[in-house]
């Protein structure tokens, strides 16, 4: 990675990245590629809605309840029939199949990763 490519800290920290539950997940039926409609709690920064292709490892049953990274300011993006509000993050491997990133143990809503 050259110099040009660095981060400061404080480009890092625009990135507001923080910890959420899961509370709803359903398949979005709307949209070209398999996907999942959520819902996200992030505490005192409230619930959002995010769409996921999640769909390769996990069914929407095993996604309630769980804790995930996600993305909280990036400005709402119109997917398909829904207003997306944040964006869950996960490693994408070989076969373009995302694995969630999640705390390694419980920890409060909203808390910020950094």
């Amino acid at each position: 990675m050259g110099d040009n490519n660095e981060l400061s800290w404080n480009d890092f920290m625009k990135v507001e990245m923080r910890i959420g539950t899961i509370l709803t997940a359903e398949v979005f039926k709307e949209v070209k590629n398999p996907a999942y409609k959520m819902q996200v709690d992030f505490g005192e920064y409230g619930i959002k809605k995010t769409s996921a292709q999640i769909t390769k490892l996990y069914q929407p049953k095993d996604l309630i309840g769980r804790q995930v990274v996600a993305v909280v300011n990036f400005p709402k993006k119109q997917i398909a029939t829904m207003m997306s509000e944040c964006l869950v993050m996960g490693g994408i491997g070989d076969n373009k199949e995302v694995t969630l990133i999640s705390p390694e143990r419980k920890i409060k809503n909203g808390t910020r990763i950094g």
